[in-house]
């Protein structure tokens, strides 16, 4: 019996090493892989980004840029508008502008406004920088134009381009109806906003707009239009 026992544990232990190795090749293949083993929550990567901003630069001004890449979207615009309102209320008034770098396809009008009526707000407290780069594409190009007077720039590169706001719904009539009257009502905000941010007046946005295709500019095209400050 007691052979047996050890037996058993013998067999246990053997297993448990096997588990061990295992568990650390997994390990070692996820590090040259460049993986992290730990999940990491949304809040837990918010927490790092914020303590990163807090500890600053190498002259210990704080870190106050901010990434719009991609579609703009509501968890892409909410991480957004909640760091620069963070960054307003918790740095001072003299600090360096809060800088946003923006290169987007575009996406939700909806969403946009909600960054755009954030930037109104924060520019009341602090500077406002916009940077385009790569790509600034419809709604991006409200945003682009809602930095500081003077602090918008444009990369060399950059291709920005405007059009009408699209969308798409099935359903009854009187349903459609409704809907294209909201899409008309968001296209109208639209111009409004950026007629009051750019050099455009309302008549020419919605001249560009009736050509009904893509409007494409390049960066000094923006800037003439008032789009932007400089290209660099």
């Amino acid at each position: 019996m007691k052979l047996t026992k050890k037996k058993a544990s013998s067999t246990r232990s053997t297993k448990k090493k096997v588990s061990d190795k295992k568990k650390v090749s997994e390990e070692q293949l996820a590090e040259e892989k460049g993986e992290n083993i730990e999940e990491i929550s949304g809040e837990e990567l918010l927490d790092s980004l914020l303590s990163l901003q807090a500890q600053g630069d190498a002259e210990g001004k704080p870190n106050r840029m901010i990434s719009l890449f991609g579609e703009i979207d509501e968890e892409r615009c909410g991480e957004v508008a909640f760091a620069l309102r963070y960054l307003a209320k918790t740095t001072k008034a003299d600090s360096e502008p809060i800088e946003v770098i923006v290169s987007t396809h575009g996406g939700s009008a909806s969403d946009m406004f909600a960054v755009y009526d954030t930037m109104r707000l924060v520019r009341e407290e602090s500077p406002v920088a916009t940077t385009g780069v790569g790509k600034v594409m419809s709604a991006g190009v409200l945003l682009l134009a809602s930095g500081t007077r003077g602090y918008r720039r444009v990369g060399a590169n950059c291709r920005v381009m405007l059009h009408g706001v699209a969308s798409g719904h099935v359903g009854q009539i009187h349903n459609l109806e409704n809907e294209l009257d909201e899409v008309k009502w968001t296209q109208d905000q639209y111009i409004k906003a950026l007629a009051k941010e750019t050099d455009m007046t309302q008549a020419y946005i919605k001249k560009l707009i009736a050509r009904k295709v893509n409007v494409y500019l390049t960066a000094k095209e923006a800037v003439e239009l008032g789009i932007a400050d400089e290209v660099f």
